[in-house]
């Protein structure tokens, strides 16, 4: 493939809906499980040992860079980290996941905690951030991110990961008011995490709000909505471009673009012609191949690929990424002759 963008260039062309000489690709999940080098490194550390050691962190983060050729390096970090300025424990067990011992359910809890700054908070997620950005040179962008919300409410009202989020929506249904102050002290927290990443250096946010399709479209206006709007509405203030993500969100696309996100994000339940059509295009795009598709053999990967590039139209503002995270079983290889035949496929294309 001929081109003269870099990948920053392209990255950050695409949230700002602006020609691009080929699709930017990035994988949500990229840093991480499916890597061998990156198993290899678990087997000396922790996932929070990583993520709270700024010279591991980086190098994880760079792994993806160097072997899948990605037009972004996504921080090697964990959603849960937010907690750190709220001064609530936490722990990761990787065959779990995030897991919070005293549980946030009463006045009380709430009214503990804390709002710490996050510079203070989380300093290593910064120094991270200003050495990954040395390290690319301004050639790859650095994606920065949080957890909505509404995901970060659940795991800290649920305790740990759940299918049936009863601890949560009964809290919000039946103690709005008490919802309502849980919200804030995350919006307030999660906007001073995501200034100090501004600030270090990453060059786009993304908003993960993984666990929003528990909410019907009503329950997410009243309850949610408003809270994205000002974390949104707080960090494209600072000049750079946002992305939001929601898994199983098919009935809030609508909604979800009102938050005020550069790019929404969608997984692959709906065909991305389809949910380009419902956000608007007036915002740019980012999807959305179903991960467990890179399990067949690389011309159906291709196949799809192709598809997903196609129902795109060579429209402006679209992101090739996945409907959600790289799985652990995943081939590094296949991925890096994903990102390939996106460049090049893409490159060859007219834009409409």
């Amino acid at each position: 493939m001929s081109s003269e963008m870099t990948g920053r260039e392209r990255m950050l062309a695409a949230c700002h809906r602006q020609p691009v000489d080929a699709t930017p690709v990035w994988y949500m999940r990229q840093a991480g499980r499916a890597l061998p080098e990156y198993r290899k490194l678990r087997e000396k550390y922790g996932i929070l040992e990583i993520a709270k050691t700024p010279d591991l962190a980086t190098e994880v983060s760079l792994m993806p860079v160097r072997r899948l050729g990605v037009d972004a390096a996504v921080l090697y970090a964990d959603i849960m980290l937010v907690l750190e300025s709220m001064g609530l424990p936490y722990r990761i067990d990787p065959d779990v996941g995030p897991i919070v011992p005293s549980p946030v359910r009463t006045d009380d809890d709430v009214a503990a905690l804390l709002a710490i700054p996050a510079e203070e908070a989380t300093p290593y997620v910064f120094k991270a951030i200003r050495q990954l950005r040395g390290e690319l040179g301004g050639k790859t962008a650095v994606v920065g991110f949080a957890g909505g919300p509404f995901t970060l409410a659940s795991y800290m009202i649920e305790g740990r990961p759940t299918k049936e989020f009863g601890y949560s929506k009964g809290l919000m249904f039946s103690r709005p008011d008490l919802w309502r102050r849980l919200m804030e002290t995350i919006t307030v927290v999660t906007v001073d995490y995501l200034r100090e990443q501004v600030r270090a250096g990453v060059d786009i946010v993304q908003i993960f709000e993984s666990w929003v399709g528990a909410l019907g479209p009503t329950h997410y206006e009243r309850y949610v909505l408003p809270y994205t709007q000002q974390i949104f509405a707080e960090i494209r203030s600072l000049g750079v471009p946002t992305i939001y993500f929601g898994t199983a969100a098919g009935g809030l696309l609508e909604l979800m673009s009102t938050a005020g996100s550069d790019v929404m994000s969608v997984d692959w339940r709906l065909p991305l012609d389809k949910a380009w059509a419902r956000v608007g295009h007036d915002r740019g795009i980012q999807g959305n191949l179903d991960p467990t598709i890179l399990a067949a053999p690389d011309e159906v990967v291709r196949q799809e690929a192709a598809d997903v590039l196609r129902r795109a139209g060579g429209r402006p503002g679209h992101i090739f990424n996945l409907g959600h995270g790289v799985m652990p079983n995943t081939n590094p290889d296949s991925l890096a002759r994903l990102t390939e035949f996106v460049h090049s496929h893409s490159s060859a294309r007219v834009p409409a």
